[in-house]
């Protein structure tokens, strides 16, 4: 049979296919809950290959292109990462009234004080031709009654292997709010029974946003470090929303003196 015969074939039995899940949509009140349970079955196990679809297809075709770890490093950069919020679709896009220590993703965590959470993170696919990150945060900070409110990123693994004081570890990000607040960054990097904390405020004066921390000046165990991770902490969220286009990091050597 030539080509032209089976995609039309192809196309009747996808017609076919189509119009029989239309039609056990349309009765499903009314259908025995046998056959409704077996329907149900076999709409998940298609429903897990039409999403696996989407998701490589949307990948494919969106700009930025999802899963891109590409952006400006500094000279001397040995090693550099985007978070995977920032990098790939997450399943669970956004959540609302969100609790302390809640999760987006396997990366990102939410610490705060609030009695009652009027507090949303959602991610969001970024479309301008000028974002390099495929993805970006934001967070809606309605009526706010804590005194702390931080989001942690974990670094991954690399971030710590061969970490001496030697190193200078960078941020960069991209910043958008609608009012003006204070943000700190906190670098943590757990080397034994301590947590080696340094901390930088964000210049929000300009739209591209880089801090350095200097492990020059710590008291890091480097035969005993075991894990980093970073908390951007806000101060004064209230009635507000921040917007993370992207966040980055790298580490290189410090120039020697």
């Amino acid at each position: 049979m030539s080509k032209n015969g089976v995609g039309v074939l192809q196309s009747i039995y996808q017609r076919a296919v189509s119009r029989y899940w239309a039609r056990s949509a349309r009765l499903a009140a009314k259908t025995d809950l046998s056959t409704l349970r077996k329907q149900r079955a076999r709409a998940r196990t298609l429903r897990h290959y039409l999403d696996t679809l989407i998701a490589i297809s949307e990948s494919r075709l969106a700009l930025p292109m999802i899963g891109s770890n590409a952006f400006p490093v500094p000279h001397g950069t040995e090693w550099s990462w985007r978070p995977e919020a920032w990098r790939e679709p997450l399943p669970i896009k956004g959540r609302s009234s969100v609790g302390n220590r809640e999760m987006l993703g396997d990366e990102v965590t939410l610490f705060h004080d609030c009695r009652l959470s009027e507090l949303t993170l959602r991610q969001l696919r970024n479309h301008r031709e000028a974002d390099l990150a495929p993805f970006w945060l934001r967070m809606d900070v309605f009526r706010f009654d804590g005194s702390f409110l931080s989001l942690a990123i974990d670094l991954p693994p690399e971030a710590v292997q061969g970490l001496t004081r030697n190193h200078l570890i960078r941020l960069d990000t991209n910043v958008e709010m609608e009012k003006p607040l204070e943000i700190f960054a906190r670098l943590n990097i757990k080397h034994g029974p301590n947590t080696e904390q340094i901390v930088r405020e964000l210049p929000l004066d300009a739209e591209e946003i880089s801090v350095e921390f200097d492990l020059a000046y710590s008291k890091l165990n480097e035969k005993r470090v075991e894990r980093a991770w970073l908390d951007l902490i806000f101060e004064g969220p209230e009635m507000n929303e921040v917007i993370l286009r992207d966040l980055t990091f790298s580490r290189r050597p410090r120039a020697e003196l």
